[in-house]
């Protein structure tokens, strides 16, 4: 552990986090944590705790930690998107080679439908895409 422990905390929970002042500071030099908001990354909100105002440098670090964990989950999403494709290729390969007829008995309607449920949607968002240019 570093010698010098940041300002904030913030817990990661399914749709935010809950923000952590930290503090050391105290006759015991123990590390407090005392919870000072819950933010809502999805719809952007900020609630205090208890009866607490948040300062203008609380408010500011919550906003820096908001787009930086936006800009984290986006970066997420499309390397999901990538492994899916490798996934895919993956799975062809499988099918292709290494299958047996009751392996693909089990998963072939499923992986159909799925397959078929996205191009779809990628056909249809493509030509919007066209239709738009």
């Amino acid at each position: 552990m570093t010698s010098e422990l940041p300002e904030y905390y913030f817990r990661v929970r399914e749709n935010g986090a809950a923000v952590f002042r930290i503090d050391t500071e105290n006759r015991q030099r123990r590390i407090e944590m005392d919870q000072i908001a819950v933010i809502n990354i999805r719809n952007g909100e900020v609630k205090p705790q208890g009866q607490r105002t948040l300062s203008d440098a609380d408010k500011a670090e919550i906003a820096r930690w908001m787009e930086a964990r936006k800009a984290l989950l986006a970066q997420r999403d499309i390397d999901d998107i990538h492994r899916a494709v490798d996934y895919l290729n993956l799975t062809t390969q499988w099918a292709q080679s290494k299958a047996t007829p009751e392996q693909l008995e089990d998963v072939t309607d499923r992986l159909l439908l799925a397959m078929h449920d996205l191009r779809s949607v990628l056909v249809r968002k493509k030509a919007d895409r066209f239709g738009k240019e």
